[in-house]
């Protein structure tokens, strides 16, 4: 098992994140998988989120997963990449009273489904999504719940 973090922008420490996603490939029985994780600033993740989704915004978390598409085969190891902005993580955190940690587990969370191959686009893929944010924070130790959940409670 690899776990490769990364810094653009920011110097964030890292352990934490690490550690998270050491759990969360050994709990998915990733354990011959690579994963990277950069942990940016706004600049970086908006310049990718315009590039690759044709939004120009920042966000909170992008994940570009390695086994869809025609290069699917190339390397069935490389699970993909999760680039998670820490200037937005720090606003969420602010915004929903938890501290930045927990904001980067849930960001965290979310991206490495999104490798795994879930979505949230139609409801009941938001509803099998939730419940498995749900499961995989509670076996991180989260005080926080997923980032659907939450995006709900709000809307």
């Amino acid at each position: 098992m690899s776990v490769e973090v990364r810094h653009e922008g920011t110097t964030w420490a890292d352990e934490a994140v690490r550690i998270d996603a050491n759990a969360l490939m050994t709990h998915a029985d990733l354990g011959a998988s690579e994963l990277s994780i950069v942990l940016c600033d706004d600049a970086f993740i908006h310049a990718l989120n315009r590039q690759w989704r044709g939004v120009d915004a920042s966000t909170d978390v992008l994940s570009f997963a390695m086994g869809e598409g025609d290069i699917a085969d190339i390397n069935p190891e490389i699970l993909g990449d999760i680039v998670i902005s820490i200037d937005t993580a720090t606003r969420q955190a602010g915004e929903y009273g938890h501290s930045i940690a927990e904001e980067v587990r849930t960001l965290l969370v979310h991206g490495f489904l999104h490798l795994l191959g879930y979505d949230h686009i139609l409801p009941e893929d938001a509803v099998e999504m939730t419940e498995a944010e749900g499961r995989m924070l509670q076996m991180l130790g989260a005080s926080t719940g997923g980032l659907i959940a939450r995006a709900h409670q709000s809307g």
